[in-house]
């Protein structure tokens, strides 16, 4: 098994996807988690092309949030699309990033994924409330490359 594979159980995995439509329940954002082994890439840079390969750079009012994670590397990246890092506040992301890497450091992935989806949906919501013509644009579904 793979370290991707083993990174999260099956029931950790639900887990998260629930915490993502609990976070984009009263929103228009949308939130997505990728998991892959490791990068030759720059962390960041590999994010922002994962961001773009899962097609995350076309939500409406660009406010999707990725957060990415390469487990061999021990790096992840929490990339904003431009609508939504144009309104949170300017230690938002950082901020969010101390609280995942709390949970990470004691190997408690599961909560710090969800930790981070959670904390990043209440912003969402608080700059793209949920309309009644908004639609899930994105997958809920953990990717993994």
């Amino acid at each position: 098994m793979s370290k991707v594979e083993a990174f999260l159980t099956p029931d950790e995995e639900q887990e998260i996807i629930s915490a993502i439509r609990i976070a984009e329940k009263n929103t228009s954002g949308e939130i997505r988690v990728h998991i892959e082994s490791s990068s030759e890439k720059d962390h960041y840079e590999r994010a922002l092309e994962v961001f773009h390969l899962l097609k995350m750079n076309t939500t409406k009012d660009g406010n999707a949030v990725l957060i990415y994670v390469a487990v061999n590397d021990k790096k992840f990246v929490i990339y904003g699309d431009k609508g939504i890092n144009d309104v949170v506040p300017k230690d938002f992301w950082n901020t969010t990033k101390d609280v995942m890497q709390n949970h990470f450091k004691h190997g408690d992935f599961k909560q710090g994924l969800i930790d981070g989806i959670l904390k990043a949906g209440e912003e969402l919501k608080s700059h793209f409330p949920w309309q009644i013509d908004d639609e899930n644009e994105l997958s809920n579904e953990i990717s993994k490359g």
